[in-house]
C-alpha cells in the first residue's frame, strides 16, 4: 500500500490517522509539488492524498477513508448508532467543504494577489471561524471524550488537523469554542494524533503550494 501525501496537508493527515488507527502498514510518499509526475500518474488532478492499494487507486481523503472503512473493518471509524453516524458525516462535510477549501494555500495566494497579502489571514480566519461556530453547536450534545462519544471516529480525524491549523497556523481566537478547545487538548494528549500532528509541526515552516483534496 502506498500513500501520496504531504505532512502539512490536513487532508493527508486524515488518511494517515485512519491508517494508523486501523494498524495498516503503508509506504508514505511525500510530494513537494502538485505537478509531480509520479503523483499525476495516480491522480491527474495533482492533489494529495492518493492511495494505491494493490491494483486499486483512490484519491480524495473522504473517498479513501470510506474505502479503508469498508475493506479493513478493524477499529471502526463510524459508530453503529445512526444518529451519531450522521453527526460524523456532518462534521466531515463541514470541515472538508466549508472550511478547508477556503483556507487552502492556493486560494489564499490568489486572494493575496487580488486584494493584497495582508488580506490572506483575515480571509482564512473569517471562514474558519464560521465553520467552527457550526461545529461547536453541532457537537455540544454528542461529545464525550472525543467528538461524538468516547471512541475515536471519523469526525475526530477531520477535527484534529483542522483545529491544529486554526490554532497554530492561522492564530484564530478560540475563546468562543470551549468544546473544540477541549477536544484539541485531548487530541494533543492522544498518541495517534500526537504523532501525526508532531510531523506537521516540523514541516510547517516549509509550506508548499499543494492543493489538498
Amino acid at each position: 500500500m502506498k500513500l501520496y501525501s504531504h505532512p502539512i496537508s490536513s487532508c493527508s493527515r486524515r488518511v494517515r490517522l485512519a491508517l494508523y488507527l486501523k494498524g495498516l502498514k503503508y509506504e508514505c510518499i511525500n510530494i513537494t509539488s502538485f505537478n509531480d509526475p509520479e503523483l499525476l500518474k495516480v491522480n491527474p488532478m495533482g492533489y494529495v492524498p492518493a492511495l494505491v492499494d494493490d491494483t486499486i487507486v483512490v484519491s480524495d481523503s473522504y473517498a479513501i477513508i470510506l474505502y479503508l472503512e469498508e475493506k479493513y473493518p478493524q477499529h471502526a471509524l463510524l459508530p453503529r448508532d445512526l444518529l451519531r453516524k450522521s453527526i460524523n458525516y456532518q462534521v466531515a462535510s463541514i470541515v472538508s467543504s466549508s472550511i478547508q477549501p477556503l483556507q487552502n494555500m492556493v486560494l489564499l495566494n490568489y486572494v493575496g494577489e487580488l486584494v493584497g497579502p495582508e488580506e490572506k489571514l483575515p480571509w482564512a480566519q473569517f471562514h474558519i471561524r464560521k465553520g467552527l461556530v457550526a461545529l461547536e453547536k453541532l457537537l455540544v450534545n454528542y461529545a464525550g471524550k472525543y467528538a461524538t462519544g468516547d471512541e475515536i471516529y471519523l469526525s475526530d480525524l477531520y477535527l484534529a488537523p483542522q483545529l491544529d491549523n486554526a490554532i497554530n497556523r492561522f492564530k484564530l481566537d478560540m475563546t468562543e469554542f470551549p468544546l473544540l478547545v477541549k477536544l484539541h487538548k485531548v487530541y494533543n494528549e492522544t498518541p495517534p494524533f500526537q504523532q501525526i500532528l508532531a510531523e506537521t509541526d516540523t514541516s510547517a515552516s516549509n509550506i508548499v503550494k499543494l492543493l489538498d483534496a
